[in-house]
């Protein structure tokens, strides 16, 4: 169940409709031509431009431009654009009380669909986390208690269950929401979604989809798109966070996907760095230079606290001693960087020439006092990321 994020200008479409609330708003993505509609941006005396790229932190990284009048709105999406960014959400500004804002969000796992929420939305509900109430949405929920609480009715609150069902979503973010003389307004919403739901759904696309990232790649990024294409193998990287603290080294993609999405599953995705992989049974060099853009991009992280997992399943063919003996020449060169920083390596890995593979990556990182811990195929992917993850914190 790989997890996306959709765009915000689709999220409020969809809540507000599971709301029956009224929402105006206008979607503009920068598709590489020269020309951008901006048309259609009327009949207010004032927006709110936001970057629509699930780009978290937004308003603190300038990514939110308030009161914008009409006249400046192509502006102020130039603005960002120059940042690197090409999908905004332009909006109606609406004035309010920092002390209206409300929180709700919903949250789907393994027990079940989850409600949260708090009468102190805003940027800063992490500060507020004493004041966000959880309930598990099942036979035994007092919808009369929620819409108390929430100022929403019960219909409301139902059929946006329905909806977080049907449309595939794996997490729902209203944050914040207000109500003025009882009309409810959407401010901000954020939805993830199961990926496969493409497939049953129409209330979302693939188009919808959107990456935190700005369209500016980082120089680790471009040197992995020349080595892809400069091999039969397949390289990719993509940069979630620079100062991450969780940096993946994996083979496969199936295997990364899991990966991956095992990471934000324990409540860790914020501090996922990167995601990628490299497979096609890549030889020993193209392995070392992959490698070592994954550690030029760990080192440049301000995060306290670093973590590689060098991960992938059973390989049908591709060699593990001679990739390994490529990803172990990157860590030998800056093995005195990573031990100053205090980096603990995991592996997980199994395929052909594995326990030569494995044999000698303990032995690389022992010596290098690196070792956190190497796994065959007896010990599962998720077990051996677990074993990554105990040392951070949240």
């Amino acid at each position: 169940m790989p997890r996306r994020k959709i765009s915000e200008y689709r999220s409020k479409k969809i809540a507000n409709e599971a709301l029956d609330l009224h929402y105006v708003g206008w979607s503009i993505v920068d598709d590489g031509s020269d020309s951008v509609d901006y048309s259609a941006v009327k009949g207010y005396k004032s927006y709110v431009v936001k970057v629509d790229q699930a780009v978290k932190g937004r308003f603190k990284k300038g990514l939110v431009l308030l009161d914008v009048k009409q006249g400046d709105v192509k502006q102020s999406i130039e603005k960002l654009q120059y940042e690197g960014y090409r999908s905004f959400v332009v909006e109606s500004y609406v004035k309010y009380q920092a002390t209206a804002e409300r929180y709700l969000s919903l949250m789907q796992d393994r027990v079940g669909i989850h409600l949260s929420y708090s009468a102190q939305g805003g940027v800063d509900i992490e500060s507020k986390s004493d004041t966000v109430v959880s309930c598990l949405i099942d036979d035994m929920t007092s919808w009369d208690d929620l819409a108390t609480q929430t100022e929403l009715s019960v219909k409301q609150l139902q059929t946006l269950v329905e909806t977080f069902k049907k449309n595939y979503f794996v997490f729902l973010e209203i944050n914040p929401y207000v109500v003025i003389d009882g009309v409810v307004t959407i401010l901000d919403c954020a939805v993830e979604v199961d990926d496969a739901g493409a497939y049953f759904t129409h209330a979302w696309t693939e188009d919808d989809v959107r990456t935190a990232k700005s369209t500016k790649a980082t120089p680790e990024e471009l040197a992995v798109r020349v080595l892809d294409a400069n091999s039969p193998a397949s390289f990719n990287l993509s940069v979630l966070n620079p100062n991450g603290s969780i940096f993946l080294l994996l083979s496969g993609g199936g295997a990364s996907v899991v990966i991956a999405d095992e990471v934000y599953n324990q409540g860790y995705g914020n501090q996922l760095a990167n995601y990628g992989e490299y497979s096609g049974n890549p030889n020993s060099h193209e392995a070392y230079l992959y490698t070592a853009e994954v550690m030029k991009q760990l080192l440049a992280s301000t995060s306290k606290q670093k973590v590689i997992f060098i991960g992938g399943a059973v390989a049908n063919f591709t060699d593990i001693a001679n990739t390994f003996a490529g990803v172990i020449k990157a860590i030998d060169e800056y093995s005195a960087q990573l031990k100053k920083q205090k980096v603990k390596i995991y592996v997980r890995r199994g395929g052909p020439r594995q326990e030569i593979g494995l044999a000698r990556m303990h032995t690389a990182l022992e010596k290098h006092d690196l070792l956190g811990g190497v796994y065959d195929p007896s010990t599962t992917i998720t077990d051996a990321l677990g074993a990554a993850l105990k040392g951070l914190k949240k």
